[in-house]
């Protein structure tokens, strides 16, 4: 029933007219509150997401773990912009903390900085213009619950991971991000930045980050991912007339994303790396520079990690050669994660051949199970 709900399911995403009409009316009916609670648990929620809370992630935390892949639990919370909804998110991320430091199948912590800011809060840190006095005490709660997610986890002995946003706030993130890194990471990698590695600045910043770790005596800690948001950067580039911050094709992308792996993996000693990816070559260039420079498939600080509901064929192919290999558990009230649902399906439609792929080792497998083939 799971295959076959995921077949139909990646028939419509691969659909461009389709998601974008389903994107329109299901954020109008976010807006004004209609019920399709009903219609999205039993469908996409189902397929992309845990659960509503930690608990109901349990199931999934253990279906995977069955085939030693791990779980990174998510509470996808986007587009928040209260004190009230920031502090919910802060201690949903704490919980998330507690799991994994007493479940083995669960090791990291992750969130997301615009779950605990406003978003226009972030595009004014990273303009540099002034703060009033409202602002700037917005801006110190924000440093103060990404501090107090550090300390916990440090306590714990649970790495978390910042996950990446849009470049016009990724650089006030970074700093913030960086501060933490300095402070936290001197006994081992604790705090890992998402770098998307579609911007053409990132290679060069991780090269120069190590440099400046290792001058203070830290461990640098990155997951890399290509990048989520291409269609949203080139559109604001084109509209305001600033050069865009990403590669102009796929070739480029990959390159940069290839190359940010193997430095990573050739000074392991110092740094750690989370391999995000659902790009099979990408995933094999990696696992042989591992071998190539004798980094054993599990160790502790090489991960490689997929989206729930996605790659599957690479995820437990990894988990198969001793890899620490991971899925993101996205989590969360069906109300509050659409939007992070609505991203994931346009995401889909705009990588090229990403839900081909899909559909196509979806209809290998239903037809090895009805000729019953082991």
């Amino acid at each position: 029933m799971e295959l076959k709900r995921a077949y139909w399911l990646f028939r419509l995403i691969g659909n461009p007219v389709l998601v974008k009409l389903g994107s329109i009316m299901l954020r109008f009916s976010l807006k004004i509150g209609l019920p399709v609670r009903w219609l999205l648990k039993p469908t996409i929620f189902a397929h992309f997401c845990g659960g509503e809370s930690i608990s109901d992630c349990e199931g999934t935390v253990r279906k995977l773990a069955r085939s030693n892949v791990l779980s990174i639990l998510d509470y996808s919370s986007e587009g928040k912009d209260t004190d009230s909804d920031f502090e919910y998110t802060l201690g949903q991320i704490m919980q998330t903390i507690d799991k994994a430091a007493v479940d083995p199948f669960v090791p990291y912590a992750v969130f997301k900085p615009t779950g605990l800011a406003r978003f226009a809060l972030l595009e004014r840190i990273q303009s540099g213009g002034p703060m009033g006095p409202v602002e700037s005490a917005e801006y110190e709660k924000f440093a103060q619950r990404l501090r107090k997610i550090c300390l916990y986890a440090r306590q714990k002995g649970v790495p978390v991971m910042v996950d990446a946003e849009e470049s016009w706030i990724q650089s006030g993130v970074d700093k913030l991000v960086e501060v933490l890194m300095f402070e936290f990471n001197t006994d081992g990698p604790l705090v890992f930045n998402t770098l998307q590695m579609y911007r053409h600045d990132r290679l060069e910043y991780i090269r120069s980050f190590r440099e400046k770790a290792k001058q203070r005596g830290v461990f640098s800690a990155f997951k890399l991912v290509r990048g989520a948001y291409m269609e949203k950067e080139r559109a604001r580039a084109a509209k305001m007339g600033y050069p865009s911050p990403i590669y102009p094709d796929k070739q480029a992308t990959d390159d940069a994303f290839d190359a940010a792996t193997r430095f990573c993996l050739e000074n392991i000693h110092d740094m750690a790396v989370c391999i995000g990816t659902h790009n099979e070559l990408s995933c094999a260039k990696a696992f042989d520079t591992m071998q190539e420079h004798g980094i054993r498939p599990d160790h502790p600080h090489v991960s490689f990690a997929q989206l729930l509901g996605m790659s599957d064929h690479i995820s437990y192919r990894l988990a198969s050669e001793s890899c620490l290999v991971c899925k993101y558990v996205p989590y969360g009230p069906v109300k509050t994660v659409m939007p992070y649902m609505i991203r994931r399906a346009e995401e889909n439609t705009s990588v090229a051949g990403q839900t081909p792929r899909e559909l196509a080792m979806i209809r290998a497998e239903m037809q090895r199970r009805r000729s019953g083939d082991a």
